[in-house]
C-alpha cells in the first residue's frame, strides 16, 4: 500500500506542470511538438487502445476456447502438460516478441493477411490503404500473443473452480457434456472468465517494449489498422531521456499517470470478479 501511495503521489506531483499548462485539452490535443512546448495526448490514448482492443478482438476467443478445451473436454493428463506450456509464454520477454515480431510476423501479414484483409474487407475505413509493416495491427497480433496465456490460464482455473455438483445436475438431466459445459459450466464460470479478460487488458495497455517495436511510432490519428501509430508506454520508454524541459518531462509523466490508472482500475476490477466468482463456487448448493 505505501509503495502504490508513493508511485500516486510521485506521478501526480511530477506531472502537475502539465496538467496547469494544458489542463483537460492535454487529453483531446493531437499535436505533440517539444520544439513549439505543445503536448497532447489524444495520438496515444487512441494507440493504446486500438491495438489492445485488436488484440482482445484476437485471444478472447482463442484464449476462452482453449481454457474451455482444456477443462472440460481434453484429458487430464494432456489439460495439465498443454497448461505448462502456455503458461510458459508469460514468461518469455517482450523483447523477445518483439523481435519475432519484427522478423517473422510482419513478414507474414505483408505476404498474406494483408492481401486478403484488402481483398475481403478493404471497403472499411479499418483495412484500407497501404501497410508498410509496423502498425495497429502488428502490435495487436502481437499483443494478441502475449495476453493468451493470462486468459488460458485464470479463466481455466476458474472454470475447474465450478462445482462438481452442478456438472453432475446437468449431465442427470440428460444434457450432453457440451451442453453441461456451455450451458452450466460457462455461465457459472463467467464473471470469473470476464475477470481474465480484463486482467489481459491491462498487460496489453502496459506493454512497451513488444509495441515500441512493431507499432510505427507514428503521434498521429489513422482510421487503418494498416497504419503505424504509436502507444502511451511506447512514447514514455522511447522520449523520456531525450526530454529536456520541464514541460516536456511533465507531460511524459501524465501519461505515465493516465496509465498507471487505468491499469489499476481494470486490475481492480478483474480481480473483484475473479474473487466474486470462487467465492460463488465455494458456497453450497
Amino acid at each position: 500500500m505505501l509503495v502504490t501511495l508513493a508511485l500516486v503521489y510521485e506521478l501526480w506531483v511530477n506531472s502537475a506542470l502539465s496538467r496547469h499548462q494544458f489542463g483537460w485539452h492535454f487529453f483531446v490535443t493531437q499535436t505533440w511538438d517539444p520544439v513549439a512546448g505543445q503536448f497532447g495526448a489524444l495520438p496515444f490514448i487512441y494507440g493504446t487502445v486500438v491495438t489492445s482492443m485488436v488484440a482482445l478482438v484476437l485471444a478472447v476467443p482463442a484464449g476462452v476456447g482453449a481454457a474451455i478445451f482444456l477443462s472440460e473436454l481434453a484429458p487430464r493428463k494432456l489439460s495439465d502438460a498443454m497448461t505448462f506450456l502456455i503458461e510458459l509464454l508469460a514468461a518469455v520477454p517482450s523483447v523477445i516478441y518483439g523481435v519475432i515480431g519484427m522478423f517473422v510476423l510482419l513478414p507474414v501479414i505483408k505476404e498474406y493477411a494483408y492481401p486478403a484483409l484488402k481483398n475481403t474487407l478493404g471497403w472499411t475505413p479499418l483495412f484500407q490503404g497501404p501497410f508498410y509493416g509496423v502498425s495497429f495491427l502488428s502490435a495487436g497480433i502481437v499483443l494478441a500473443v502475449m495476453i493468451l496465456p493470462f486468459i488460458v490460464s485464470v479463466s481455466r482455473q476458474v472454470l475447474m473452480a465450478v462445482p462438481q455438483d452442478q456438472r453432475e445436475g446437468a449431465l442427470a438431466l440428460g444434457a450432453t457434456k457440451w451442453e453441461m459445459t456451455w450451458k452450466v459450466v460457462v455461465p457459472f464460470a463467467k464473471q470469473g472468465i470476464f475477470g481474465s479478460i480484463f486482467l489481459a487488458l491491462a498487460r496489453a495497455l502496459g506493454e512497451t517494449m513488444a509495441v515500441t517495436m512493431v507499432i510505427g511510432n507514428d503521434p498521429k490519428i489513422h482510421a487503418s489498422l494498416f497504419a503505424p501509430g504509436y502507444s502511451i508506454a511506447a512514447i514514455i520508454a522511447n522520449e523520456f531521456t531525450e526530454a529536456t524541459s520541464d514541460a516536456y518531462i511533465s507531460s511524459l509523466i501524465n501519461l505515465g499517470l493516465v496509465l498507471f490508472a487505468l491499469t489499476i482500475v481494470i486490475n481492480g476490477v478483474a480481480r473483484l470478479l475473479i474473487h466474486a466468482t470462487s467465492r460463488h463456487s465455494a458456497q453450497p448448493a
